[in-house]
């Protein structure tokens, strides 16, 4: 038989299926026999794009990684970077929760989590923050939109009234949450980046000096 015109594998088409299993399945359920079950190969055939699991892993959590905008640092007031860096970053995590758990263990060798690092760090740090302060933002950024990017508060709560109704007198209304758990978890993300940004503000002005005047929607 003649040989195909394209390899049948390649790194991007491995990343897409194993994304896609992870955002179907879980990341307990994910396994590179798994992953060749979907991509109609052996599994061998995977080791000659990727040396292990954590290899696809790793680049299924750049690839997340790689959504997340930060051309603005360095282009606007520090803390509107702020705001428009984790808007993003939680619009990519939250539309891969699966995922989260090894994203959130760090960069490590990743271009795209290094690249994100690189570009807040520096961008605050030509804010003026002093370069521990700025190591402490991103990794205190990390922290809340992986945590909102994990789970739905709304959804915690089940839909049955009886539940609550007599013995937790204050959550009468817990049962509603989950027809409503877009805007409460948007809502609750969206309060707490404005009270993390005016409270690093409050912060900047007593260890750097005078704010800037905010430019553009801050």
């Amino acid at each position: 038989m003649p040989r195909p015109r394209q390899a049948l594998l390649s790194r991007q088409r491995i990343i897409e299926a194993a994304a896609a299993l992870v955002d179907a399945e879980g990341l307990e359920a994910f396994s590179t026999r798994r992953l060749a079950a979907e991509l109609g190969v052996r599994g061998p055939s995977l080791y000659n794009h990727f040396a292990t699991k954590d290899e696809i892993l790793d680049a299924v959590a750049d690839s997340v990684t790689s959504q997340v905008d930060v051309s603005f640092f360095g282009k606007v007031d520090w803390r509107e970077a702020l705001r428009r860096w984790g808007l993003s970053y939680r619009a990519a995590l939250a539309a891969h929760p699966n995922i989260v758990p090894y994203l959130a263990r760090g960069p490590g060798r990743r271009p795209a989590a290094l690249a994100m690092a690189d570009a807040v760090y520096g961008g605050l740090v030509d804010a003026g923050w002093p370069p521990a302060r700025a190591t402490h933002i991103g990794a205190l950024m990390r922290y809340f939109v992986a945590g909102s990017a994990l789970g739905s508060f709304a959804r915690g709560f089940v839909e049955d009234p009886g539940l609550y109704a007599e013995q937790y007198p204050h959550l009468t209304q817990a049962h509603r949450l989950p027809e409503h758990q877009q805007q409460v978890d948007e809502g609750a993300f969206a309060l707490g980046l404005d009270a993390l940004i005016d409270g690093l503000s409050h912060t900047y002005e007593r260890q750097v000096g005078p704010l800037p005047p905010a430019a553009g929607a801050y």
